[in-house]
């Protein structure tokens, strides 16, 4: 009995350590990918050490056959001679009753238990395939939003790199399987057509062109190009004549095209010699209506405000109306857009802060969830690609002196507003347009909070970023883009309660660096005398 609750106890101990260890969704936050650096430097120590007895141990057996060799050489000659010494007839009989024995032992030492256990050890941190398949689907979210071709990708040519880094024929031929297995038939044209050229000229990889040619095929078919899907596969068959399954595609195109010429010959007469263009689906179609210009926007194509509404836009000091902590060391504003009103304020939150929030922060963050507005609950979203982490004014004094500092700055009651969201973005992290206040349609999203509507939000920026992660709004056309130190403000709700569509946003997909923001999402509660409502109901 006493043995099985044993059992039962180590299993229940194998079943927990690693879901309560590992963490879920690395891709979705680079924060948390640093930490697997440091893992992976750690294996590296361990392979060299454990190479490093190896080597130690071949370098010993080496020296025994070094000496072996050399004593029975000169035994070999006259052996009878040699063991006719009763000294060499002793060593004789001890060498091979105990020393090649422990040669033996040695030869049959395992030396990789310290490196293989290490790695188990660590394994349970790794990155899992939704991770590589995240990672691989936001490689091709920068590659359609900053309109970047395979080629540009592959040898690394991104914006503001300190780190270059290629991507090899195999890295390629990946790439275009995640796409196939998704059935993203345009993404795998694209990188299995880049692994192709990269084989052709010469790259030696694990990969042969057979294997790319068969993907590449299916996928030019499916997309309509049934010429190109035919000549790929003739191709194929050229490298490869025994290819059963680009036999049975050859003679099913060839039908395909035999069936269609019959066809528009009986309906066009002599005109069916003429080639038709193919239908190429392309980048397929999606739920937003408005990508086209927010992409626009993330690459700093969009609309460009008048000079006469430009002249309108002010920098200025604010003291918070008078509030005697910005008094003497007012606060830097800036106009970043006039309809709705966008405000930056500059050097609003020091370094020393930022590193106290991020640190506080860490620990604590999981994937960034979203309202589902059938259900009423949280839920993840492949269009919200971070993670984050809530801080409240209790835990640390610097988070409860910047919420002090928004309300002094905006005049408006932070104790009804949320806590402090902490949000670090992953590769090509993201989060698609949208509305920070509740619609009409979705009249329970904050019931449970009991502060109404969320009238403001007030936006920090923690970090520089080399490249991408604006903050966009599609239907004004306003890019924001992030800068240290900085943050900013806007109204989500007119003052008569009535939301401001034009404040949808977005956060553009950061191509290159590491995006920190945390935000504070403020309520109408508290706000009556702060903020009175209007007679109007668009004021």
């Amino acid at each position: 009995m006493k043995s099985s609750k044993m059992i039962l106890c180590v299993l229940m101990i194998g079943i927990l350590l690693p879901q309560s260890s590992a963490h879920p969704g690395f891709f979705t936050s680079i924060g948390q990918m640093t930490d697997l650096i440091h893992t992976e430097r750690d294996l590296v120590t361990s392979l060299k050490d454990y190479i490093k007895a190896e080597e130690d141990k071949l370098e010993q057996i080496k020296k025994w056959a070094e000496k072996l060799d050399r004593l029975t050489s000169t035994a070999a000659k006259d052996p009878e001679g040699f063991v006719g010494h009763p000294v060499n007839a002793f060593k004789l009989m001890k060498r091979l009753n105990t020393e090649w024995s422990e040669l033996e032992n040695l030869i049959l030492k395992d030396m990789s238990d310290g490196f293989i256990s290490n790695l188990t050890i660590q394994r349970q941190y790794f990155p899992n395939d939704e991770d590589q398949v995240g990672a691989a689907k936001a490689l091709f979210r920068l590659q359609d939003t900053y309109n970047l071709d395979t080629d540009t990708i592959s040898k690394g040519n991104l914006p503001g790199v300190i780190h270059k880094s290629f991507l090899t024929a195999e890295d390629c031929f990946e790439l275009g399987k995640v796409a196939y297995t998704e059935a993203d038939y345009y993404h795998t044209e694209l990188w299995m057509e880049q692994a192709l050229m990269q084989l052709e000229e010469g790259e030696v990889s694990t990969i042969d062109k057979v294997s790319v040619l068969d993907y590449l095929s299916y996928a030019v078919y499916q997309q309509g190009d049934l010429d190109k899907a035919l000549l790929l596969t003739k191709k194929l068959l050229e490298l490869d004549p025994e290819h059963q399954r680009a036999n049975g595609n050859l003679r099913y195109f060839e039908y395909i095209m035999t069936k269609e010429k019959d066809t528009n010959k009986s309906a066009s007469g002599d005109q069916s010699d003429q080639k038709t263009t193919p239908k190429k689906k392309g980048i397929a179609v999606d739920y937003l209506p408005e990508r086209q210009k927010y992409e626009m926007l993330c690459r700093g194509e969009g609309i460009k405000m008048t000079p006469r509404r430009q002249k309108k836009l002010f920098c200025r000091y604010h003291d918070g109306n008078r509030n005697p902590k910005f008094i003497l060391a007012p606060a830097k504003q800036e106009d970043e857009w006039d309809k709705p009103r966008i405000i930056r304020f500059h050097d609003i939150i020091s370094d020393a802060e930022i590193e106290v929030v991020k640190d506080l922060a860490k620990p604590r963050l999981s994937r960034a969830t979203v309202h589902d507005p059938e259900t009423g609950k949280l839920t993840t979203a492949q269009y919200r690609v971070s993670k984050s982490a809530w801080l409240s004014g209790y835990e640390d004094p610097v988070v409860s002196r910047i919420n002090m500092r928004i309300q002094d700055l905006t005049g408006l009651d932070v104790s009804t507003a949320e806590e402090l969201q902490v949000a670090n973005y992953g590769v090509g992290g993201q989060y698609e347009p949208h509305f920070d206040f509740a619609r009409k349609d979705e009249p329970d999203a904050f019931r449970e909070l009991g502060t109404g509507n969320r009238i403001a939000t007030w936006l920090f920026y923690m970090s520089d970023v080399s490249a991408g992660g604006a903050t966009v709004f599609p239907e004004v056309g306003a890019s924001v883009w992030p800068k240290k130190g900085t943050a900013v403000f806007w109204y989500n709700l007119f003052a008569s309660g009535e939301g401001d569509y034009s404040t949808r946003h977005a956060a553009c997909p950061v191509l290159v660096g590491n995006k920190w923001v945390s935000n504070k999402w403020l309520h109408e509660r508290g706000q009556e005398f702060r903020r009175p409502c209007t007679l109007s109901e668009l004021e």
